[in-house]
This record gives C-alpha cells, structure tokens and sequence, in this order.
C-alpha cells in the first residue's frame, strides 16, 4: 500500500478572522494522528477527510485527487483549511 504525509494549510478565517485556537491565515502543518499540531475541534471536522487522504481515497466531486478544502466547526470565526497529501517512499522495495 501507498504511504502518504497529509499537509494543511491555513487559507481563510471567516467572520471577525480570529481564530480563538490561534491559527493564522498561511499556517502551514503536517497531520500524523488525533492532538497533532491543530485544535481538537477542527481536527474533529477535518479527521474523515484526513483519513481518506490518507489511505488513498478520492472525493468524486473533487477535481483534485490529492487535494481537499475543509472546514472547522466554530460557526463565529470559520476556518477553512485545504488538506493535501504527499507520497512518502517508504524503502520497502516493491
């Protein structure tokens, strides 16, 4: 099976543009498991995402297959993040 590295990035803050996890427009951070690098409560949107990226699944209304624009529950200040993933060799030799 494929390995992949999934990546986020920040792209918007809707509302007042707060983030009141602190996270900024532009942030950029790699997903490895639940209580990485992002709050828990747009993890908690963004996980079955994350985990379809991760093992290889497509979105059939995406036109990118590798990339996917999510986001978090906060209804006051919205944060859209965009998820991507990244091959990563895993020298296993097949």
């Amino acid at each position: 099976m494929e390995a992949f590295r999934i990546m986020g990035k920040v792209v918007e803050i809707r509302g007042r543009g707060v983030c009141s996890y602190g996270h900024r427009v532009g942030e950029v951070f790699e997903l490895k498991e639940v209580g990485s690098s992002i709050c828990q409560w747009a993890m908690a949107g963004i996980f079955p995402f994350f985990t379809v990226l991760k093992f290889g699944g497509r979105f059939p209304w995406s036109t990118d297959p590798d990339r996917i624009q999510i986001a978090c529950p906060d209804p006051d200040n919205v944060v859209v993040f965009e998820l991507w993933r990244e091959k990563v060799e895993t020298g296993s030799g097949k």
